[in-house]
């Protein structure tokens, strides 16, 4: 993981993942060998801001089938990171 964006894939763009920006929590798609301590590092270094707290979490991909034939999506990770009170993350704050 050399660049913050090798660890940050794109934000969750969700209605719950909008209802946390109120309280400082944004939500990443992140790389699926990805840390805490690497998302961390990342998400202060892309966007200058103070983080608190990093939760990750993997997601499984679910089965969907298009007719008789049945595929899979991807397995991917989850991070929800919390800034410092009072800061904001204005590039996904605008996404609103």
């Amino acid at each position: 993981m050399k660049t913050p964006y090798d660890v940050i894939i794109a934000p969750v763009l969700s209605e719950k993942a909008y209802g946390g920006y109120a309280e400082g929590r944004y939500t990443f798609w992140v790389h699926p060998e990805a840390t805490k301590t690497e998302v961390k590092n990342a998400v202060q270094q892309a966007f200058k801001v103070k983080v608190m707290e990093v939760n990750v979490m993997n997601v499984a991909g679910k089965k969907k089938r298009m007719g008789r034939y049945e595929g899979r999506r991807a397995n991917r990770k989850k991070a929800i990171v919390t800034v410092a009170q009072g800061q904001k993350i204005e590039a996904l704050e605008g996404l609103i």
